[in-house]
């Protein structure tokens, strides 16, 4: 079976259809779903769709470029959302310098209590950066210094530094359909060398939906796309990769319960 380790099931172009997403992904063997939170004011409804499936957890956090209205100070309300059953991680938090919707100053601030919440409850930080490498690098590995935390970069598309410094710290790496795309063989190179211990696979649903589905609203079925290239670049057998993928998860998002994907 395969995890789709990052969507976003509560934006518009995926709840017109849940029970057709959620039935698609079954049928292309992806049993369990990680949903993800990037704005405190719509958490609840995130937290609905977990709670409405067995096979689908969330996250608590708020995405860089709502730091400017939403970037927390302190940890406080991530880690009593914490309390709930299905919520697995913290984030997606980090660092977006490609945009700057937010002042990077607010981007830094709140990334700091993500990555204090996640220190204090032991859930993965998941972890969202373009055009930040060194700055993302920088604040995990001083972060890092002052106590450990488990997590992941999601949507990796950074360059190497980032995977082996991320890497040298007990995160994880989600990959996700850029990996297909005609333009990504830098990419592609650098997949081919990450321990596959250590990788995860998502979709980031309803965006970047990979070749051969190129153009269309992603969602989790598409997951299988992505594995298929993953396995090809590190020369195993697909039902390895899902195998192996899917060990990951769980062994990085601890809280979830692996039974609830059979």
């Amino acid at each position: 079976m395969l995890i789709d380790s990052h969507c976003h099931l509560d934006f518009p172009e995926l709840t017109s259809d849940e029970s057709g997403v959620l039935a698609r992904a079954r049928t292309a063997g992806v049993a369990g779903m990680l949903t993800i939170s990037t704005r405190l004011d719509q958490f609840e409804r995130v937290r609905a769709i977990a709670e409405r499936h067995e096979n689908v957890w969330c996250s608590v956090g708020v995405h860089p470029h709502e730091a400017k209205e939403e970037g927390q100070r302190t940890p406080d309300r991530l880690i009593e959302a914490t309390r709930h059953p299905k919520v697995v991680g913290i984030g997606e938090t980090g660092l977006d310098f490609y945009y700057e919707h937010s002042p990077r100053e607010e981007q830094a601030e709140s990334f700091r209590a993500h990555i204090a919440a996640s220190r204090e409850t032991g859930l993965p930080l998941i972890v969202h950066t373009r055009n930040a490498d060194a700055e993302t690098g920088d604040m995990l590995e001083e972060e890092h210094g002052k106590g450990a935390f488990p997590g992941l970069i999601h949507c990796f598309s950074s360059g190497r530094a980032v995977a082996e410094r991320a890497l040298a710290l007990g995160f994880y790496i989600s990959i996700s359909g850029i990996v297909t795309f005609k333009a990504a063989e830098d990419l592609r190179a650098i997949v081919r060398d990450m321990p596959l211990d250590r990788l995860l696979v998502e979709t980031d649903a309803p965006y970047l939906a990979p070749i051969p589905k190129r153009g269309k609203t992603n969602e989790p079925a598409f997951v299988a796309h992505t594995a298929a290239k993953v396995a090809e670049l590190k020369g195993v057998s697909l039902a390895e990769l899902e195998a192996a993928t899917t060990d990951n998860f769980f062994r990085l998002f601890t809280k979830a319960e692996r039974s609830r994907c059979v």
